[in-house]
């Protein structure tokens, strides 16, 4: 398009990494941005600047945090011997928002996929037990989208706690299958966690 300039065009293109924007949406946001509301694009480039410098994950769950151990993990209140798995830091948020969840969190940051090169290394699950033992975890919920990775990882979480004693559920389907966490409202979430089924580890 001619009539932008190429600093225009490269913000315009670097919006578009988003969720859900495509072109038309950045370029709305680039030139609302321009166009009388610089400082409010100053602030979003400062506070960008200023996670990408200091957000990091959390050495015990993997969450996305400020600080070496995040909130939930530091939190004594939270060991109640439950583990929820979540492939993203986004669906642990929505879990939280319903208020049903009260224990810890392991975050995979993705879902077996050996096609994508996502294996257990990429997911930290070689970390997965030690979390567990140390934390001493009575029950792992699976809470990952019903989809044929989500069913892989379910699995091969089932056999790393094979012979462990710990009991193995995950959310109920009321999750809709090929559905994403982070679009469900919470109460079907919520709901979720109550019917959620025993996988028998």
């Amino acid at each position: 398009m001619a009539s932008l300039t190429p600093r225009i065009e490269q913000v315009i293109n670097a919006l578009q990494c988003l969720p859900g924007v495509g072109r038309k949406t950045a370029t709305r946001m680039t030139l609302f941005l321009l166009q009388g509301h610089r400082d409010d694009a100053a602030h979003i480039a400062t506070s960008i600047d200023e996670a990408l410098a200091t957000v990091t994950s959390c050495a015990t769950c993997h969450n996305l945090s400020d600080a070496e151990v995040c909130d939930i993990c530091a939190d004594a209140k939270r060991a109640n011997g439950q583990l929820c798995v979540v492939e993203t830091a986004a669906d642990l948020v929505a879990i939280e928002e319903t208020g049903t969840f009260q224990g810890r969190y392991f975050v995979l940051h993705g879902l077996l996929s050996p096609i994508d090169g996502m294996g257990p290394d990429e997911l930290n699950l070689g970390t997965f037990l030690p979390c567990v033992r140390d934390s001493d975890i009575r029950e792992v919920i699976v809470a990952l989208n019903a989809t044929v990775e989500g069913e892989a990882t379910t699995h091969f979480i089932g056999e790393l706690l094979e012979g462990s004693g710990i009991s193995l559920s995950q959310l109920a389907h009321g999750i809709p299958v090929g559905g994403e966490l982070g679009y469900v409202n919470s109460r079907t979430i919520a709901q979720a966690f109550q019917r959620r089924v025993n996988l028998g580890a």
